[in-house]
């Protein structure tokens, strides 16, 4: 029987293949009672199977490290979760406490901790919800006798390839996704997940289609069945019909052939028919990514979000630790210019998992001491990174960007607060940039529409559309029941866009833009219309954008989008666009 389902589209492209069904340990453990004399053999067995399992992962880092930096990055993160006391010493405690077996101990202990991560208001937080599952259960499977990774079957059927199976999971966790890494996979399927999701992550670097939060695909599908998985619109199509195996299979040709054609423009310059040059940078989030970068023709660093330093691991890591990462983007980047974003926490990015950071616990924590706000109510922690970020400025062209800043004293404390880093540093004699580039996110609409006291005070700017549209709008984009409102196109996004992009034009203040939109090649003319010249975007996205820009007039496009801009109706903005964008 032929049916479809829907999920998120985290990873493009088709594939098309045999499902490789992978099975994962059960979570639902027995509640035993113990004698009170077997309780330390319990407890000792408890800390045994911990123990193996943290042994299992070091082998497993050790093997990352001739993988990618995502892959290291998740099993630290692992090793961070199951070092956590609330994992590692509190089901000891209820093991004593109600004389419990130790299965049945850590679950407990794991609903609590999952509890908490769900309450986040972050998305990438939410989903570590995932990892701590995946962590205990590898623990549970060494309690049990079931040790080690999923084990993959002995191997396709005879005359499959492995590159035409796709896996489907309820979930993969990052050593799962190490393993696959010595496979070639067509795509991954899973029940869970979600954008920023380790396998969606790690499926991005991979490069091969994916498509997650399925809910019920591991339970509905067999083994063997065809599949063709849509990375791109986040469609699984299972047992399709003949005439929809045909589209789908031209689609996929057409798709690779668009890719070979891409790559030809890796060395051509940014630059439109009417001569102006496009700068194309590249969003990152660690320091492994900069080989992604240059791969996909990035001619600098757009965006490198530091909080991921902060997220895989349990503290705050030293100014020297931030330095060497800062400085291993720059190096890699041989001179191309980088620009790091102080990071983007709050109180609900927790740094230690199961903790409210500070016990502050906020009702909304979008709205609440986060970013910005945060590093100047945490003056010793902002010091330590504006210092690290100033001493990699030896090294290359650093521009040092602030996110959520809304008002004119936040900026006038930011810049104070980094000169007080440069203060320190020339007392200390330690070497860098004096001319750091300082610029502004502009991601709140008042930022955008009180534009001018940031002009006055900063060297460039970068809108990041992502929380400039939830902002706008008052949409969570990671809630369902809310998600299709999220519209880009919506005329007060597109006003507030138009107007920093203008105002920025008149003082000649660099302007770019690192949200989503700066990736949609749909949009590059409209963006170009408005007078954008720089674009930040993840790195598989640079090719199709620079075709679209090496196709496109500027001057022919300005009047165009000035009058597309005149509408207020978003159906009838979507129709201008397509005409836009259908011009030779």
């Amino acid at each position: 029987m032929s049916f479809t389902l829907h999920g998120l589209a985290v990873s493009g492209g088709i594939a098309i293949g045999q499902a490789h069904l992978i099975s994962h340990a059960t979570l639902e453990v027995s509640h035993l009672v113990i004698s009170p004399r077997l309780v330390d053999k319990e407890v000792a067995r408890f800390d045994a199977a911990v123990q193996r399992v943290r042994e299992e992962f070091a082998q497993l880092k050790g093997r990352a490290q001739f993988s990618s930096a995502e892959f290291g990055a998740f099993i630290d993160l692992h090793m961070m979760i199951l070092s956590d006391p609330e994992l590692a010493e509190a089901p000891k405690h209820l093991i004593r406490e109600r004389r419990c077996n130790a299965e049945w101990a850590l679950v407990q202990q794991m609903e609590v901790l999952v509890h908490q991560f769900e309450q986040f208001d972050d998305a990438y937080l939410r989903e570590r919800s995932y990892d701590v599952r995946q962590v205990v259960e590898r623990v549970i499977k060494e309690l049990v006798g079931q040790p080690g990774r999923m084990a993959l079957r002995p191997g396709p059927g005879k005359g499959i390839r492995e590159e035409n199976l796709i896996v489907v999971a309820h979930d993969l966790s990052p050593a799962d996704v190490i393993a696959y890494k010595e496979h070639h996979f067509a795509a991954f399927v899973t029940d869970v997940g979600g954008s920023t999701s380790h396998t969606a992550i790690l499926a991005r670097s991979l490069r091969i289609p994916a498509v997650l939060g399925l809910h019920n695909a591991r339970q509905l599908i067999r083994d063997n069945e065809v599949l063709i998985v849509d990375g791109t619109r986040g469609v699984l199509i299972v047992n399709p019909d003949p005439r929809v195996l045909d589209e789908y299979r031209l689609r996929k040709s057409q798709i690779e052939l668009e890719r070979t054609k891409l790559r030809r423009l890796k060395t051509a310059r940014s630059v439109t028919l009417d001569g102006i040059d496009i700068d194309l940078h590249a969003n990152i989030e660690l320091p492994g990514d900069v080989a992604n970068a240059l791969d996909g023709g990035a001619e600098g660093i757009g965006l490198f979000r530091t909080e991921f330093l902060f997220l895989d691991r349990g503290d705050m890591p030293t100014e020297d630790e931030q330095f060497e990462a800062y400085g291993t983007v720059v190096r890699g980047m041989g001179g191309r210019p980088v620009t790091i974003r102080t990071f983007d926490l709050g109180y609900d990015k927790d740094l230690h998992p199961g903790k409210v950071l500070g016990d502050r616990i906020q009702s909304n924590p979008a709205l609440g001491l986060r970013a910005i706000r945060l590093s100047l109510a945490e003056p010793k922690m902002f010091q330590t990174q504006l210092r690290a970020i100033l001493r990699a400025s030896r090294y290359g062209k650093i521009k040092l960007l602030i996110p959520m800043l809304s008002q004119a004293h936040e900026i006038d404390q930011t810049l104070a607060a980094i000169e007080r880093a440069k203060a320190s540093l020339r007392a200390e004699r330690v070497p860098f940039d004096e001319q750091t580039p300082v610029g502004a996110m502009i991601e709140i609409p008042a930022a955008a529409l009180a534009i001018g006291m940031f002009l006055r005070r900063v060297n460039f700017l970068s809108i990041g559309t992502n929380d400039l549209i939830q902002y706008t709008l008052a949409i969570d984009r990671s809630d369902e029941q809310v998600a299709p409102l999220y519209d880009p196109l919506h005329p007060a996004v597109l006003m507030l866009l138009a107007h920093t992009i203008a105002s920025a034009e008149k003082v000649a203040i660099p302007v770019s833009i690192c949200g989503e939109l700066a990736g949609d090649a749909n949009l590059t003319r409209l963006l170009l219309g408005m007078g954008l010249r720089q674009f930040s975007m993840h790195p598989a996205q640079i090719l199709s954008v620079k075709q679209r820009i090496m196709q496109s007039n500027c001057a022919v496009l300005a009047p165009i989008v000035r009058r597309l801009l005149r509408h207020e109706e978003p159906a009838k903005i979507r129709e201008q666009l397509e005409k836009l964008n259908s011009l030779s």
